[in-house]
């Protein structure tokens, strides 16, 4: 993306000297010290939580730092700045010195096709390097045949759901039925292009012994690009700059919440067939629940091609969560309930809007 000079004289003069200062962890004339999570758009409002140890940015939608795309190199700093602070590990399988059979986090992932097989399993080593928790990762791989069979490690459960002709990969309904096999008291949502630092599942455990019961932890997502995901995949460090930093994705990507309150709240809302908005709409009655909003852990998303179906989804899914969110969640909750929401053998017919094969 080019830049005009007037663009860039204005990310220098106004986004520059802040993003310099809170990167830096400078101290303000009043005290105040800056820090890497606090970096934001111009326009943007940060609220923090009241130890100051996460942030959020005070809007609905996601949105990318304007000034890391005009400047690069300070989108490559940032993203040094932030693994240095929380660093992924990879590894084969998990440790299994923690102690305890059950998993404490169910890390629950869904998958499609041999295209992106290798990001997978790359997430699947970020997720076994964990430290400080007992996790498991339940990948639900929604196909008309299996075909994960020897291309996953053997701590991996995969949880095969034949994929009705003609239906695009539904996010919703692969979530549905990865969370009814899961083991773990906290269930983690989670795409399988994001790289997870190796704190993440501790500190998901950390926030919900404060009490709370959904978590969104990651403050920026660090988009790789083709060149850059191809020697990670290769198993080479995470060096090279990202091609955007994106903020704000709410439910998206990776977010954790109670076993119980995920089920209280009715699940995810299969009627999202495809993927886009489903996350929206989660997030908006994950909000009737105890939410910890404020993120302060970096995730690094894989490049890959986009999928054909994906434009249609979103104009399709679009026009769902906004028919949906003229419901009051409460009375959502209540509907998605009475459903039987994650079968295996294929979406509650009750789900499918009209003309859905």
């Amino acid at each position: 993306m080019r830049h005009s000079l007037r663009q860039k004289l204005g990310a220098a003069l106004l986004d520059w000297p802040g993003y310099e200062w809170n990167l830096r962890g400078a101290r303000a004339p009043v005290g105040r010290r800056g820090h890497w999570t606090r970096i934001r758009n111009r326009r943007d409002r940060i609220v923090t939580d009241l130890d100051g140890r996460g942030a959020a940015c005070d809007g609905r939608w996601t949105s990318r730092l304007h000034v890391c795309d005009v400047f690069p190199s300070l989108g490559r700093r940032l993203q040094d700045r932030a693994l240095a602070e929380w660093p992924p590990a990879f590894a084969a399988e998990p440790d299994p010195s923690g102690g305890g059979p059950a998993p404490e986090v169910s890390f629950v992932v869904g998958h499609r096709g041999l295209d992106r097989v290798p990001h997978l399993r790359r997430v699947l080593a970020s997720i076994a390097g964990q430290t400080g928790a007992r996790v498991e990762c339940v990948v639900v791989e929604q196909s008309a045949q299996p075909e994960l069979a020897g291309r996953v490690p053997e701590w991996v459960s995969v949880v095969h759901t034949p994929a009705p002709t003609g239906m695009p990969y539904s996010r919703a309904w692969a979530f549905n039925v990865g969370a009814r096999a899961a083991g773990g008291a906290l269930l983690a949502f989670h795409d399988n292009d994001m790289i997870v630092p190796a704190r993440y599942a501790a500190e998901l455990l950390a926030v919900r012994r404060l009490g709370y019961e959904v978590m969104n932890l990651k403050r920026f997502v660090f988009y790789l690009g083709e060149r850059e995901t191809a020697r990670v995949l290769d198993g080479e460090p995470i060096a090279g700059p990202p091609e955007r930093v994106i903020q704000n994705l709410e439910g998206g990507g990776s977010v954790a919440i109670d076993r119980d309150a995920f089920f209280a709240i009715g699940g995810f809302d299969e009627s999202f067939v495809g993927w886009g908005g489903e996350d929206n709409e989660f997030w908006e009655r994950a909000a009737l629940r105890a939410v910890w909003p404020w993120g302060y852990l970096p995730l690094v998303h894989l490049y890959h091609a986009e999928q054909p179906e994906k434009r249609m989804s979103d104009r399709r899914t679009a026009a769902l969560l906004e028919e949906r969110s003229r419901i009051a969640p409460e009375e959502r909750v209540g509907e998605l309930r009475a459903r039987a929401f994650g079968r295996p053998q294929g979406p509650d017919p009750a789900y499918a809007p009209p003309g859905t094969p």
